[in-house]
C-alpha cells in the first residue's frame, strides 16, 4: 500500500463489504456524503473496462467542523477518501491516511489542529479493524 494510505483486503461480495465499511464508518462518527463508481464512470465516457472500483467521500461533521472554523481552505482536503476496489483475494477497502493529507496544511493551521489528524487516523483505522474482524457470511 502506499504511504499515503491504510488498506486490508476481506472477503465477500462488493455490496456486502461496502455495507460493512459504511456501517464501521458510522460507528466511529463518519457518515458518506459522496460515492463516486469509478467503474461505470470509466466504462459511460471512454468505453474502458474495469474491476469494481468505488471512491466513498466519507466525513466526521465535529472533526470537519473543527478544521474549516480554524481554515475555510481546508475544504480542499475533505472528505476523507475510501477506496473499495475488487482484487483476486476478495475486496481492497484503502483509507487515505488524514495524517499524511494533512502534511499539506501550513504551520499556523498545522498547530491549531495538531490534534486532529492523529484522532481522525484512530477513528479511520479502528473502522478498518471492525471491517476486518467481521464475520464473512
Amino acid at each position: 500500500m502506499a504511504h499515503y494510505g491504510m488498506s486490508i483486503t476481506v472477503p465477500g461480495g462488493f455490496g456486502e463489504v461496502k455495507e460493512r465499511v459504511v456501517a464501521a464508518l458510522q460507528e466511529q462518527g463518519f457518515g458518506v456524503l459522496t460515492t463516486i463508481d469509478v467503474q461505470a464512470t470509466l466504462k459511460q465516457k471512454l468505453n474502458e473496462d474495469m474491476e469494481r472500483y468505488e471512491i466513498l467521500g466519507a466525513c466526521n461533521p465535529a472533526l470537519a467542523h473543527k478544521a474549516l472554523e480554524t481554515d475555510r481552505e481546508i475544504g480542499l482536503l475533505l472528505p476523507c477518501n475510501v477506496v473499495l476496489r475488487e482484487s483476486g483475494s476478495g475486496i481492497q477497502v484503502s483509507i487515505l491516511d488524514p495524517e499524511e493529507m494533512f502534511s499539506l496544511v501550513d504551520g499556523m493551521t498545522a498547530g491549531e489542529l495538531a490534534q486532529l489528524p492523529s484522532e481522525a487516523k484512530a477513528r479511520l483505522r479502528a473502522a478498518l479493524e471492525a471491517i476486518a474482524a467481521a464475520p464473512t457470511p
